[in-house]
């Protein structure tokens, strides 16, 4: 399919004044803005700043972004879900992974995170596509945020609700794992009974073998 990426930018005031949410941002354009130093839940903000631009210039890759000036103090990456993973087993067109998201700490609690996914979803286009995301606890900044699991998952919960994300079963034994982990997806209008039943056959592997 042809991964069509419409930009949108919106400006939100927030207690440390105001900050532009936008994208899909070209990696062209993410190559002119610095990383906040704080943006370390997954790599260093220098490897992190190259891995956001890897993404964006991938077909399906969106990169949505909270910037202050030049700055990135919080961004979600879209893109086809991890090789290693059990939603890459059938590569779905039309199916993608919301695959990180991250805001600075000083900018928690103001919404900026759930602006995120706002922006994300302002697109028509993403009308036609299924979005997963996976929660993991042990991705979660308890420690920064000073939430239990089960406050922080609501926090998740939360933001994710401002685009219609939904719960669904699965047996994955990463998500089994531990009963905060979730699996979440949004159904854009216009994806097809096809794209869903492929997506149940990844959720469910071992439905005949009870």
């Amino acid at each position: 399919m042809e991964h069509i990426k419409t930009f949108y930018s919106i400006t939100k005031e927030t207690k440390h004044g105001p900050i532009i949410v936008e994208g899909p941002v070209p990696a062209e354009q993410l190559a002119l803005y610095t990383l906040h130093e704080g943006l370390i839940a997954f790599r260093p903000p220098k490897q992190q700043h190259e891995a956001l631009i890897g993404i964006a210039q991938l077909d399906e890759g969106r990169i949505i972004i909270a910037r202050n000036g030049d700055i990135i103090v919080g961004y979600v990456t879209y893109l086809y879900p991890d090789p290693l993973e059990r939603w890459a087993e059938d590569r779905i067109d039309n199916m993608i992974e919301l695959g990180a998201i991250e805001v600075i700490s000083d900018y928690r609690g103001t919404g900026v995170g759930k602006k995120l996914v706002e922006v994300s979803f302002m697109a028509d286009e993403m009308e036609d596509y299924l979005v997963i995301t996976t929660e993991y606890y042990w991705h979660w900044d308890l420690k920064g945020t000073g939430l239990n699991v089960w406050d922080y998952r609501k926090m998740m919960e939360n933001m994710m609700s401002i685009a219609h994300f939904e719960y669904y079963a699965t047996d994955d034994p990463e998500i089994t794992s531990h009963p905060a982990n979730c699996l979440m997806a949004r159904t854009g209008k216009r994806v097809g009974p096809n794209t869903i039943e492929r997506f149940d056959r990844l959720r469910f592997k071992n439905r005949y073998m009870y």
